[in-house]
């Protein structure tokens, strides 16, 4: 059996595990720049575009994609590192971003 972990006690109460902190995977580039991807792969045909690129450790994703998504008008999340936003009008969301002082490229087709 393993060693000192507390499987029942009557004793203490609620027994909490310290939960890990997530960090972010999203891919930083060299050139600075960020990236605008469209993906529909694993969506039902249905198109997202990705912001990849953007360092979290300088900037608060959630409040960054919850100003693109009011811009935009459109839903979209944040996920490991990366802002889905819904839809395909990647030169609005150039736009946007540049507006907001980013360097971005449209990648991908």
């Amino acid at each position: 059996m393993s060693d000192n972990h507390l499987v029942y006690s009557t004793d203490s109460g609620r027994i909490s595990q310290p939960k890990p902190e997530k960090e972010s995977t999203g891919k930083i580039f060299k050139d600075g720049f960020l990236r605008i991807e469209r993906q529909t792969k694993g969506r039902k045909g249905k198109g997202v575009m990705l912001v990849v690129g953007i360092d979290a450790k300088d900037h608060d994703l959630k409040k960054l994609a919850k100003t693109i998504k009011s811009k935009m008008g459109q839903g979209g999340a944040v996920k490991d590192g990366t802002i889905e936003v819904q839809g395909d009008d990647r030169d609005k969301l150039k736009a946007i971003l540049e507006g907001l002082k980013f360097k971005v490229k449209i990648a991908g087709g």
